[in-house]
């Protein structure tokens, strides 16, 4: 249901670096050629901002008003009857310069009644529908955590588990190296990552640790029901379907050297169909790999211990690989696959390799996803640890873990930074971090701010829109394709962690 702005609209901001046209798109309006108007009204926004899917019954609600001379309270209306239900006060709490509005907000914590209600001001109108409900997100958490299985390769998709995104097994046949067409491999399976069907190792890697760091730290929010063909197996299905990523990854390796191929690419020969190539070694994906095999065969070892010694053996060739050519590996990165490596072994040498690092590098900050991911899984091995560098490590987290909570509350959007100026990618990475933070010290102030950043990416934002697929009354494909999740898969995975820490503090903590 749309609920229609009567007063009080404002008109969307021009995203950043957008410029004047002139309607054909091709030249700035103001040089002084004949002016074509364009008379169509631009889309107005609600001034009140909401999480357009909803709010948890238990937890904080609020809601953003935009704005200067605001009515003094606000309604929660019911939209099924247009009855008011509960009444609150508008608080206001001043001008935010760099977005250039005036803030108030309005809490409506205490009413918990289940149902689908929209709020309502004098002057300024109405917001975006929402539903108030007992576990408003678990759909939205399974729809996340689906996606991969929607972005499965060389399998058909059946319309009953895959509905409209239904089909048949593509890219099936052998690929050939592009540097040696006659060098040909069966490379089938794994995860696209963009619209033109590429299969990247690093992509894949990353994705596949922050799914696997979601398992690791919330275990108990997957269940084993997803509605994919592994489902009923006794393994919960984010295993299963990190899995299918793994065969694909097993596939890229080169059995004699321990090397791994970076990609598969598909193009279009008009004579030939399709052709697949598989894109030459790559220092970035060997050592990506051998982190991200360690870390899987560390975690499936008590559903799969032949598997997950085949992905150990795996990890180790492309360890060792790579260490004959140190120049061209990321020290971050070698890093991280060393720890993974470390704990999934206890072998003394990967140890010796983590502590090398840190002794040249002390660990200041987790701005790299590599160093946070290394020191999470070096304060998680059960193998024996240098304790002096298990404070440090918590030391610096516990700083980053205040510095995003400090952001956030002296930010009038109640999130770490600015999504339109700032990006998703740098968003989801705070609150990732964030979440791991909050696992390790468990702070309820932590919980509320990863709920913030929830209901700010559902709808509590300027631009009024969702930045997930299928929710809510405005989407982000109405401003910019680029700021969705979902569409892309490492940012997706970044979400699928942010929500687990949220399902477990609100529903399984109860």
């Amino acid at each position: 249901m749309t609920v229609l702005m009567l007063a009080g609209c404002r008109y969307p901001a021009e995203p950043d670096g957008a410029a004047a046209t002139s309607d054909n798109g091709d030249l700035p309006a103001t040089l002084g050629l004949s002016p074509e108007f364009d008379y169509a009204v631009p889309d107005s926004l609600p001034s009140i901002l909401v999480d357009q899917l909803g709010y948890a019954a238990s937890s904080n609600k609020t809601a953003v008003f935009l704005g200067d001379a605001l009515p003094d309270t606000f309604a929660v209306v019911d939209a099924d009857n247009g009855r008011t239900v509960y009444t609150g006060a508008i608080e206001p709490r001043g001008y935010d310069e760099e977005n250039g509005v005036s803030v108030s907000y309005g809490d409506f914590t205490t009413f918990r009644e289940a149902g689908t209600y929209y709020l309502q001001a004098d002057v300024i109108g109405q917001s975006y529908p929402f539903v108030i409900a007992e576990n408003p997100y678990e759909a939205l958490y399974d729809m996340a955590l689906k996606q991969y299985y929607y972005n499965r390769c060389g399998l058909t998709l059946s319309t009953e588990l895959a509905g409209e995104a239904a089909h048949n097994a593509c890219h099936t046949k052998e690929a050939q190296m592009k540097e040696e067409a006659s060098v040909k491999l069966d490379v089938s399976g794994g995860w696209h990552v963009d619209q033109s069907a590429t299969r990247d190792v690093s992509i894949g890697c990353s994705t596949v640790n922050q799914l696997l760091l979601a398992y690791e730290l919330y275990g108990e929010t997957f269940d084993d029901a997803l509605g994919i063909p592994e489902s009923g197996n006794g393994i919960p299905d984010i295993l299963d379907e990190v899995r299918y990523e793994i065969d694909w990854l097993l596939k890229m390796q080169d059995s004699t050297s321990g090397a791994v191929y970076a990609s598969v690419t598909s193009a279009d020969s008009a004579a030939l169909g399709y052709l697949l190539y598989i894109d030459g070694v790559t220092m970035d994906a060997t050592i990506r790999f051998a982190a991200t095999m360690a870390k899987f065969g560390y975690l499936y070892q008590n559903y799969d211990r032949e598997f997950a010694t085949v992905c150990l053996k795996a990890a180790d060739r492309a360890y060792r690989y790579a260490g004959k050519y140190m120049d061209d590996v990321s020290p971050e990165e070698y890093f991280y696959a060393s720890t993974e490596m470390y704990r999934a072994t206890g072998t003394y040498g990967y140890h010796n390799a983590v502590k090398s690092y840190l002794q040249q590098n002390p660990v200041t900050d987790m701005s790299s996803d590599f160093i946070f991911w290394g020191c999470v899984t070096y304060l998680s091995t059960k193998q024996r640890v240098d304790t002096n560098l298990c404070s440090e490590m918590i030391k610096v987290m516990m700083q980053e873990g205040e510095r995003i909570s400090y952001a956030s509350k002296n930010s009038k959007l109640l999130v770490s930074m600015d999504e339109q100026k700032n990006g998703s990618a740098d968003l989801l990475r705070d609150i990732t971090r964030l979440a791991v933070v909050n696992h390790i010290i468990t702070n309820h102030e932590y919980a509320t701010v990863l709920q913030n950043h929830l209901h700010y990416m559902l709808g509590r934002n300027l631009y009024s829109v969702s930045y997930l697929d299928g929710v809510g009354s405005r989407s982000y494909i109405d401003i910019n394709e680029g700021y969705g999740i979902m569409n892309q898969v490492e940012l997706n995975a970044e979400f699928v962690l942010m929500m687990s820490a949220i399902m477990e503090e609100l529903y399984l903590e109860e």
